[in-house]
């Protein structure tokens, strides 16, 4: 069963399972740091769905809601948000609820730059379904005998800058999380930890370009690193046509960085998994926008599956704030 193999693919000593990360993450960077809370300076709420190797049975299914903005119009120093995220990937699964704050510090008169500081509180169900396993000898103590779970609490920060023409952020995530001291799970005398995700920092960064009338070029780029592995990047560009029309590609590889662990097991070429996307959105109305973007796996797991697809909606609603002094490429 692909579940099984799945499940001891990350069952190895050392191994966590990753941080969900979205290909469309640079239309609501939220998901990647509190800091970017109430950037918008209105209410916006996003729906993202992504099902990541199509095609492959137990492969990973990620859904994501979020909320965010201002409470106070007239200063817009406060950020709030709430982000609710369910990932499943074959027997395990996690389900986590944030409330994020930003405090939006004013760097000049005219308004066009702020300094965010933001931090994130919430709590994650980790569940693993024996039930879905097939273990080749029969009442192995491994696995579970039916469906277990358990809560864990986290907390992460961010700080987001960002002006008219370029922005930089960096957060940390799954700080509590990432807390390799206690075991989630414990049944037969037998514990396992792997499924929790690891403590991650991200870095992202990005740029607008004015191409010409009604034409704009918006590249950008996430460094997500975890101190085990590979650090993850990701490197895309938009075109932005008329500033209702979005049309880009992007590219993610892992690069080495540092030595690590991993880098004298020989053979191994984690580096050099990656794949291409290609990503769009477009406003339907001022209010309403739709988003999106498939990936292409260049490794060796492209022969057994067809690619990820992701789709956002994204909507802004409730009172605006008095005035936005610039567009919202961001």
């Amino acid at each position: 069963m692909i579940g099984l193999a799945l499940f001891a693919t990350m069952a190895k000593e050392g191994v966590a399972q990753q941080n969900i990360q979205f290909t469309q993450y640079i239309f609501n960077s939220m998901s990647v740091n509190p800091g970017y809370t109430g950037y918008k300076e209105e209410w916006f709420g996003q729906l993202g769905l992504r099902s990541q190797w199509v095609g492959l049975e137990g492969a990973p299914q990620t859904g994501l809601l979020s909320l965010d903005g201002i409470v106070d119009p007239v200063g817009k120093r406060h950020g709030l948000g709430l982000q609710v995220i369910a990932d499943r990937l074959g027997p395990q699964s996690a389900t986590s609820a944030y409330a994020n704050y930003a405090f939006r510090l004013r760097l000049n008169e005219e308004d066009t730059q702020r300094l965010s500081f933001g931090i994130g509180a919430g709590v994650t169900q980790y569940s693993l379904d024996g039930a879905v396993l097939d273990p080749i000898d029969g009442g192995d103590q491994a696995v579970p005998a039916g469906k277990i779970s358990n809560w864990v609490p986290d907390v992460r920060f961010g700080v987001y800058y960002y002006n008219p023409k370029w922005y930089a952020g960096v957060s940390v995530m799954d700080l509590l999380s990432g807390d390799q001291s206690n075991n989630i799970f414990r049944w037969d005398n037998t514990t396992t930890d792997n499924i929790r995700r690891k403590r991650h920092m991200y870095f992202i960064g990005g740029a607008l370009f004015g191409l010409g009338k009604g034409l704009d070029l918006r590249p950008s780029l996430l460094v997500k690193e975890d101190f085990k592995g590979p650090t993850s990047l990701d490197v895309n560009a938009m075109l932005i046509f008329g500033r209702r029309f979005w049309l880009g590609a992007g590219w993610r590889t892992g690069v080495t960085v540092f030595k690590r662990e991993y880098n004298r097991v020989s053979g191994n070429s984690l580096s050099g998994r990656n794949s291409f996307s290609a990503i769009t959105q477009i406003y339907l109305t001022n209010a309403l926008r739709v988003g999106y973007s498939y990936d292409h796996i260049v490794s060796r797991l492209s022969s057994v599956q067809n690619g990820s697809h992701e789709i956002t909606l994204g909507i802004t609603f409730g009172p605006r704030a008095d005035r936005v002094l610039s567009p919202r490429f961001f």
